[in-house]
């Protein structure tokens, strides 16, 4: 990509991700990159330069998570609750969401080579239309990467996530494709927006703040959570504090055995989706370039447009399957 593993790390981080690489490495990281503003009031900078210098330290860590080996990155990059800052603020972010994907799609053959494959997580239904195609473009490019799988939570919360969810399976059990028996957990987490990714590992939060803001709640229940003053600097100290997260995380797994465990996500695994949406949004118009394209991971359409969830159509497809298996059992015994 053509803005990510073009910038060569320094001496001393070279040195300190080399030593960490040695030991346990998690293999989903998830990040709460805040304090953007803060750190732009503290020097004398505008809001848009904060979030501008916030973007380069998401390539720094992303580099830092490629050279490392992890294979999965979760990044809380835009919140819904975000639309309730100044329009001028928001305009800025559109923007740079804008110049970032416009960025990726410059060198398309490079964006496919370096087997990486970008999501997206959320209600995009919030999204402009225009940043809504360079997301379908970038997502169709990058479909059969399987090297790390970076996921970008842009218009996004876990009451959002989880009302889609709900809603997909109210819709699924009028349709009769499930029955009311049938929902549990394992449906709930089926019909997420990240349905397709193992839980993280880790959850780092950056800026001292230490809440979560409605990301990934759901999915979280045994990941490490760290929180670090540490704010976007350009520095050795962001190097030592990612290493320091690292070595907690490990030492904090080994004292408590997980609950999940983690499944490799690949291109073979991906399922196309269907889109039965008569809209004329900007939503409709990006899934229907994505419907039957296989391997296509297109996070953040499940229930937005009303359209039945992946654990919906799989408690469908159960169904079937006992049903043929019943009515097989009653010709043999007739």
């Amino acid at each position: 990509m053509s803005w990510l593993m073009e910038r060569i790390l320094n001496w001393f981080q070279f040195l300190v991700l080399k030593v960490i690489k040695t030991g346990e490495i998690p293999k989903h990281v998830a990040f709460i990159m805040d304090g953007s503003r803060r750190y732009a009031k503290k020097q004398n900078l505008t809001i848009a330069e904060g979030h501008s210098k916030g973007f380069d330290k998401m390539i720094e860590m992303l580099n830092w998570c490629m050279y490392l080996g992890i294979v999965e990155v979760t990044l809380y990059a835009f919140s819904i609750e975000n639309f309730k800052r100044s329009k001028e603020e928001v305009d800025n972010l559109m923007h740079l969401a804008r110049q970032n994907f416009k960025v990726l799609l410059k060198d398309k053959k490079k964006l496919k080579d370096n087997e990486i494959c970008f999501r997206v997580i959320g209600n995009l239904s919030l999204i402009p239309e225009d940043i809504c195609k360079l997301i379908a473009e970038v997502i169709i490019i990058t479909r059969e990467n399987n090297r790390m799988f970076i996921n970008f939570a842009v218009a996004y919360t876990s009451r959002d996530e989880i009302t889609h969810a709900i809603k997909d399976i109210i819709q699924g059990v009028k349709d009769a494709d499930i029955l009311p028996e049938d929902i549990n957990e394992d449906l709930i987490t089926d019909c997420l927006y990240t349905y397709k990714s193992p839980y993280p590992d880790l959850l780092i939060r950056t800026s001292g703040e230490t809440r979560l803001s409605d990301f990934l709640t759901w999915q979280i229940s045994n990941t490490c959570i760290y929180f670090t003053k540490t704010f976007y600097r350009r520095d050795s100290h962001d190097a030592r504090t990612f290493v320091e997260s690292l070595r907690w995380s490990t030492q904090s797994v080994q004292a408590f055995s997980r609950s999940h465990e983690w499944r490799a996500t690949s291109s073979s695994s991906c399922r196309p989706r269907d889109d039965g949406s008569k809209r004329s949004t900007a939503i409709a118009v990006v899934r229907r370039e994505l419907v039957g394209c296989k391997g296509v991971v297109f996070q953040g359409g499940t229930g937005a447009d009303g359209s039945c969830g992946e654990g919906v159509r799989e408690r469908r497809s159960e169904h079937e399957n006992e049903q043929q298996r019943v009515q097989g059992n009653r010709r043999r015994s007739d």
